[in-house]
């Protein structure tokens, strides 16, 4: 009863995190939204990129047209792995296609009653598979894709790590930026104190093997062995030298995503020398909603560093 309580609080408590944005926006914020129109772009919708029925995404073409190249954007949607949908990142995928990108949201199968064989892994390579589609179908549409951001919050922050730190070597394109909030990098159940999994490896091991698609023992959290069962969907494992730059932002008081879960994720960037923007947010749990000023300073960030390291400029 103990592991079915963890697991039930996990999936009701993140399921509740769809919009981990700030519930009242705050003026700064429109800087990061748009007018959208045909001036600024198309947006075709539902695309196919697999055969599920989740396997859709809608993409932002810019109406700046006729450039030799652009930058594509993936950002996935939050919904603790159990709920969300792109369109609920609309107002993020119309600004990012007002900077001159190419922008994608992109819905995978998500875990359920419907879809009970879903997991955090079986999402990844969902994503995985969306990304070829995706730069086929702007080539199509006349914007060839050079190089590619991928970002999310939450759920979404997770698939895109894994995507930018475990499959950015096979990518159809460059993976040349990460941008994230609160999604889980890592796995110690010491770090999942929050759901109890520090005081019970049967609990851990019920909701980690929910996660990763696999059986997980507890006999595996205890001797540490479950490490690599996990490995595939933990992010923060696959940060190397050649890792990506990154943006990420944490809430010091989130529950949902237990804030001790970030820690080895920044401590692994760090470690590699590799190039991140960390801001971490001292009054905030997981909408972020309580450090306006920082949660400004991220945004910021995002569209500095897409400037820096996916220039609209060059391909003019």
């Amino acid at each position: 009863m103990f592991v079915l309580t963890c697991v039930l609080v996990f999936v009701i408590s993140f399921a509740g995190s769809v919009a981990f944005k700030m519930k009242h926006q705050p003026v700064w914020t429109k800087a990061f939204r748009v007018d959208w129109s045909d001036k600024v772009g198309t947006v075709y919708e539902d695309l196919s990129y697999g055969p599920k029925e989740a396997n859709k995404y809608d993409l932002y073409v810019p109406a700046d047209t006729g450039r030799p190249a652009y930058g594509l954007v993936v950002y996935l949607h939050a919904g603790g792995f159990t709920a969300g949908d792109k369109a609920g990142d609309k107002e993020m995928l119309e600004w990012l296609c007002s900077l001159g990108y190419v922008a994608a949201g992109v819905n995978y199968t998500l875990f359920g009653e419907k879809n009970p064989q879903a997991s955090v892994y079986s999402q990844s390579l969902e994503i995985k598979e969306s990304v070829p589609a995706i730069v086929d179908e702007a080539k199509r549409l006349g914007y060839p894709i050079d190089g590619m951001a991928i970002g999310g919050g939450s759920a979404g922050g997770t698939l895109a790590m894994l995507y930018a730190y475990r499959d950015a070597k096979t990518s159809p394109v460059p993976v040349k930026l990460l941008f994230e909030a609160v999604g889980p990098a890592s796995f110690d159940p010491k770090s999942w104190d929050t759901y109890g999994l520090d005081q019970s490896p049967e609990a851990a091991a019920g909701l980690f093997s929910a996660m990763a698609g696999q059986t997980i023992t507890p006999e595996m959290i205890e001797d540490g062995s479950y490490v690599e069962a996990m490995k595939p969907i933990w992010a923060s494992m696959w940060v190397d030298k050649d890792t990506v730059p990154s943006v990420i932002a944490y809430g010091a008081h989130d529950k949902v995503c237990p804030f001790k879960t970030a820690k080895p994720l920044v401590d692994a960037l760090r470690a590699n020398d590799v190039p991140v923007e960390y801001f971490e947010m001292p009054h905030s749990g997981h909408g972020l909603q309580n450090d306006s000023a920082l949660y400004r300073k991220y945004m910021e960030a995002i569209r500095d560093n897409l400037a820096r390291y996916l220039p609209v400029s060059e391909r003019k």
